[in-house]
């Protein structure tokens, strides 16, 4: 009897970059040498969103989740030592993907590498950053016309390279049913096809489709997700085929990697989320049809704030241990044929499909943001419901709350911390790059940018020249800006008032009645300060306020201090609420709460959501924040009895 040949198993990466591009090097090789067989580059704010670390928007989020890169020098520093030709790359980069690519690539020339030979990924997907992510720049035409530039330019010149990571993992973060996240997804795919069918020869355009991949994120409810895999596996093979014209079947393979959930990670019994990530995994391994090409997984404290090195290390090991201790990968499917998955996954495709062509109607993917946008905050409040009512359990949370403390969350509180020195550091060494190089150069690479943009031409070839000549992230996101413009996305929390939020009635008389004390409607105004566009959470607070009959002004993401001090002055809320996700909450805050003393405008009670240490808290709180609420606090409606109380509190009522 012949020995059972094993598949080769999937790439392991972990998500990681922190601090600074020498630092984030030092850990990439540390995780190569302990089995990690792909990178993946996690990049700060300011480099997502285009802005130079001096930017007056990138105060408090330089190195906070990612590494920062602002110029050449800061991707040399990154990969120093880091053979590229040899690796397989994965770069969670969207609005600035042929600016990250372009640098990468100048990179690898210098290294000596085969440009040709290079292997990994650009995400490279902005229709989602309008939808889930906020770190979008540009409207989103031509936003789609820079992700189509770089497939046409990774086609021609880097064959090997996935020049767009569909992903639909952010999509599930901001509350998609499957069959939501199922269309979407292929919508965007579809958006970006159809924008590359007339840049490559009709008879090399299933290569182009070949090398589309996709992002996926993966839930705790195991089974399903592992029969949306089966789903998206059988309706892009159908798309590639029917819509596409695509005969080969290799090149309407489904290819994707995967983070499994972030959302359900919980601050409560923190310990508890090492088995909710090896659940998730199983849906993205155990099925031999739709299983991930290349896996990535949290820790177990990103509830917490930013992992340590072990942390990670400890789910890179259970990567390792499913695919090198058990038998999984000497079986073909387990799960052909079975009739429960079946019926499961033809469920799913169904109102996938169902979902398309409504999307098809609107115009497609691009034509249908603002629609997309809404029914995502609708099925996070949803979601939201079902968690307050104790329909969707969770352990640790709404049942079974009681326990020892968790071992692992010691003095430091589990989590790293960035220095805040390295902010200045790293703005040290940008003002010495700038310093250091040929002006003429860089003012002839911008203004050869610059044209190509204007013109339509492909702007990954003066986006190399612009690396090499010394060009910055900002300087090249500058350009972007002046001409396409800048785009402000929409914020999806329109909907009229829902009735499905149980308990509201008690919640909407005590907001009636302190309107009545107050003179007129009482009015919370919501914001993100900073560069963090995660915005789900703030979204369903300004929902559910709404919903309790407060007059709700939500100014958005990406707003600076001074915006929202003239924003608190122009619509005199009785309550401002700010969310920051990124760990900037200090510097923020701090910049914030003076200028609202200098503006006269200290007597507006802030309240401030985010993962936020309790340290932290206790520092936001001696600045003059009235509350700090953390994902612990997931029930909105106390959160409402809170901004009521502090915008009518009882001596209003005595009066």
């Amino acid at each position: 009897m012949s020995e059972t040949k094993k598949d080769r198993p999937w790439l392991f990466r972990t998500y990681a970059g922190h601090s600074t591009a020498s630092a984030s090097n030092a850990l990439y090789r540390t995780n190569l040498a302990k089995g990690q067989t792909g990178l993946s580059v996690a990049f700060d704010l300011p480099t997502q969103t285009g802005y130079d670390s001096d930017h007056q928007l990138a105060r408090g989020e330089v190195g906070k989740v990612g590494v920062p890169v602002s110029h050449l020098g800061d991707m040399r520093a990154l990969f120093d030592r880091i053979p590229l030709e040899q690796m397989n790359t994965s770069m969670t980069i969207n609005a600035t993907a042929p600016w990250l690519l372009a640098l990468y690539v100048a990179v690898a020339e210098e290294q000596g590498a085969d440009i040709a030979q290079l292997q990994g990924t650009v995400q490279n997907d902005i229709i989602k950053e309008y939808l889930s992510r906020g770190t979008y720049i540009c409207p989103p035409k031509p936003s789609l016309k820079l992700i189509t530039d770089v497939a046409e330019y990774c086609y021609r010149e880097i064959p090997k390279w996935n020049p767009m990571n569909v992903c639909s993992y952010h999509l599930q973060e901001a509350g998609a049913t499957p069959e939501q996240e199922l269309a979407f997804a292929l919508a965007t795919a579809q958006a970006v096809l159809d924008g590359l069918k007339d840049k490559v020869a009709e008879d090399d355009f299933p290569k182009l489709v070949g090398r589309i991949s996709f992002f996926v994120n993966a839930g705790i409810r195991f089974v399903t997700e592992m029969c949306k895999m089966r789903a998206f596996v059988d309706l892009w093979d159908e798309i590639c085929r029917d819509r596409y014209g695509v005969e080969e079947p290799k090149y309407r393979r489904f290819r994707y990697g995967v983070q499994v959930n972030s959302l359900g990670l919980t601050e409560q019994q923190p310990e508890n989320n090492v088995y909710r990530i090896l659940i998730e995994m199983l849906a993205v391994t155990l099925s031999k049809k739709a299983r991930a090409r290349a896996v990535q997984l949290p820790a177990w404290n990103e509830a917490l704030g930013l992992p340590r090195p072990w942390d990670q290390q400890w789910s890179l090991r259970m990567q390792q241990i499913m695919a090198y201790e058990t038998d999984l990968l000497e079986y073909e499917d387990l799960f052909d044929n079975n009739p429960a998955v079946e019926a499961k996954v033809e469920q799913l495709k169904t109102g996938a499909r169902a979902e398309l062509a409504n999307l098809e109607s609107m115009g497609g993917a691009i034509g249908a943001i603002e629609y997309m946008k809404s029914q995502l905050v609708n099925s996070n409040a949803d979601r939201l419901n079902e968690i307050e009512k104790g329909e969707t359990v969770v352990v640790g949370v709404n049942r079974w709350t009681e326990g020892e403390p968790s071992p692992l969350v010691d003095e430091e509180g589990g989590i790293m911390v960035v220095d805040p020195a390295v902010e200045q550091e790293q703005i040290d060494r940008l003002e010495a790059w700038r310093a250091g190089r040929d002006p003429a150069a860089v003012r002839k690479a911008l203004e050869a940018l610059t044209a190509a943009a204007r013109n339509g031409d492909n702007v990954m070839g003066p986006s190399i020249a612009a690396a090499k000549a010394g060009v910055t992230t900002g300087e090249w996101a500058g350009v972007m800006r002046e001409v396409f413009g800048q785009y402000r996305g929409p914020t999806g929390v329109s909907r009229s008032v829902s009735n499905k939020t149980e308990g509201l009635d008690e919640i909407r008389e005590a907001v009636d009645a302190a309107s009545d004390r107050l003179g007129r409607r009482l009015k919370f105004l919501m914001g993100k300060p900073g560069l963090d566009g995660h915005s789900n959470g703030a979204e369903q607070i300004a929902f559910r306020a709404r919903d309790c009959g407060m007059e709700i002004d939500y100014e958005g993401i990406r707003l600076t201090p001074d915006e929202i001090v003239s924003a608190a002055k122009r619509e005199a809320p009785h309550v401002l609420g700010l969310s920051i996700l990124s760990g900037s909450h200090v510097p923020l805050m701090s910049d914030l709460m003076q200028k609202l003393r200098e503006a006269g405008l200290s007597h507006i009670p802030v309240i401030v959501g985010g993962i936020i240490p309790e340290e932290d808290a206790k520092r936001l709180r001696a600045m003059g924040v009235a509350r700090v609420y953390t994902p612990k606090d997931f029930e909105l409606n106390v959160i409402m009895k809170d901004i009521v109380t502090l915008a009518a509190p009882p001596e209003i009522a005595a009066q």
